[in-house]
């Protein structure tokens, strides 16, 4: 027993004195944002710092990659990161990218801002949202808002407030070299290795109050986006809002035209949807939307009216203006591509006139069903036939006509007119 026990009390030693690597060996969680801030990229952050509080990691790394976004989104995320009791850094990376507008108030919300060579950050003034024009009061009433932010955000971090200052109202941007030097980021990195080894012994201090991280030996999780977070980080892209709305509209408008179609009317409904999903996590322009409905409106028009190609002309001026408009903000990141404007537009003109040209041809094509077939046909006079009344065989049916020239019987005859229960016939020349 005493030789069990001291068996026990040695392994006991060698785990928490011997190894204590082993014993306590913690996690680094790493988040990967590439792209616009919206709110699948903010629910993907919240949810990575949430997991590293439930597995008390040592520190979560955003690896950040942005030229901006929405500010609700970011706000939403540098709240998250203000009140975390695990350590947040921020990392852009990989070499080429960048901290720009939303981006930049995130990487200075860290507990540990972090560069990769290559890299910059900066250009953080505030753009109108939802392409309306902002007036000069209105201007300076949001950016001092945004001012007042990011300046509390810099003095929380122990960060350059000046710089963070005239990056809003100027913006101003830095490289990663100039930024470590003005005392906006703390360090530079080559990559994300690097980056762990720098990081331990560092000091930060968090709501629960001082830290020191200790992530040499820390497992390494990398958190990815799950199927739902991609999916809609995918839709909340303008050019793919677009497209959807273009396929929503097309398939509604096949299937009222085509009623019991039921596929284009299915694809039609998902697509709007997905749309509807899409432009509520962007900043639509109302009168550029408008603008493409009055121009589909006006090409369904030409479809019902003869307009010699004015409609058609009215329509696709209001479809490409309302592409362009739809969008309409001075953030680049939310403007339409116009290698997509253009490609869509086509589209939507050769989907018109295809209708155009059918409905053409059913109005010019000769019926087939009611007395209107018989017009044209030829028959057989089954007895004399004068401008009182005879009798001919048209179609296999026998009917009473009329003629003004007289015909004789068993002679080939022309159908000209239905009056009625008569048909009036001339003689085949």
């Amino acid at each position: 027993m005493k030789n069990l026990l001291k068996v026990l009390g040695i392994s006991f030693l060698f785990l928490f004195f011997l190894s204590p690597t082993l014993a306590f060996s913690k996690e680094v969680i790493v988040l990967t944002v590439d792209g616009i801030i919206h709110p699948p990229h903010a629910e993907y952050i919240l949810k990575g710092i949430k997991k590293a509080h439930e597995s008390n990691a040592e520190a979560v790394i955003i690896q950040l990659d942005t030229p901006g976004g929405l500010d609700t989104s970011m706000r939403d995320i540098v709240k998250e990161m203000l009140n975390s009791h695990i350590p947040i850094v921020v990392y852009v990376a990989p070499k080429g990218a960048r901290a720009a507008s939303a981006g930049a108030f995130i990487t200075i919300a860290a507990h540990v801002a972090a560069m990769a060579p290559g890299t910059n950050i900066g250009a953080a003034h505030p753009v109108a949202m939802g392409g309306e024009k902002m007036d000069k009061t209105m201007a300076e009433k949001v950016t001092n808002d945004a001012v007042a932010y990011i300046k509390s955000i810099a003095k929380q971090r122990g960060r350059n407030v000046e710089w963070a200052e005239q990056a809003v109202r100027k913006s101003i941007s830095s490289t990663e070299t100039e930024a470590l030097k003005k005392g906006v980021i703390d360090l530079i990195a080559d990559d994300l290795n690097t980056l762990i080894k720098e990081l331990h012994d560092k000091k930060v201090k968090t709501v629960s109050g001082e830290k020191i991280l200790k992530t040499k030996d820390a497992k390494i999780n990398e958190l990815k986006m799950n199927f739902r977070e991609r999916l809609l980080n995918f839709l909340s892209n303008p050019n793919i809002a677009y497209i959807l709305l273009m396929i929503g509209i097309y398939g509604i408008i096949f299937e009222l035209s085509n009623p019991g179609a039921i596929f284009p009317g299915v694809i039609g409904a998902i697509s709007l949807i997905l749309a509807f999903y899409s432009l509520q996590t962007l900043p639509i322009n109302y009168a550029g939307a408008g603008l493409i409905l009055l121009g589909i409106i006006l090409l369904i028009l030409e479809l019902k009216f003869t307009s010699y190609g004015l409609l058609t002309l009215g329509g696709i001026a209001c479809f490409v203006l309302g592409s362009i408009m739809l969008f309409d903000t001075a953030n680049p990141v939310f403007k339409l591509s116009i290698s997509v404007i253009i490609p869509v537009t086509i589209i939507t003109i050769l989907f018109f006139v295809f209708l155009l040209r059918l409905a053409y041809k059913a109005h010019k094509r000769k019926p087939v069903t009611g007395v209107e077939e018989l017009i044209g046909l030829m028959g057989i006079a089954k007895t004399d036939i004068d401008s009182r009344t005879g009798m001919v065989m048209v179609h296999g049916e026998l009917w009473q006509a009329i003629s003004e020239k007289p015909i004789k019987k068993d002679e080939q005859v022309i159908v000209e007119e239905v009056q009625g229960l008569t048909l009036k016939v001339r003689k085949k020349e």
